[in-house]
């Protein structure tokens, strides 16, 4: 797998999924478990939705002259 999360979208998705599981566990719903899903997405630094698209929120390296 190549990794397709950067940085910030990596940040952004633990911050989420941390509030999504925090909501769940709240209000004692079981929608706490969609947290996972962006946590797991940021551990891993790949998101299957973004292969369709052909996004990368990583940076590019570019090639020293």
């Amino acid at each position: 797998m190549k990794k397709n999360v950067g940085n910030l979208d990596k940040t952004l998705r633990i911050v989420g999924g941390l509030v999504i599981i925090g909501f769940g566990v709240l209000y004692e719903s079981w929608w706490g478990a969609v947290g996972i899903i962006p946590l797991f997405t940021a551990t891993t630094g790949w998101c299957p939705m973004y292969l369709p698209f052909g996004i990368s929120t990583c940076k590019t390296e570019t090639a020293e002259k």
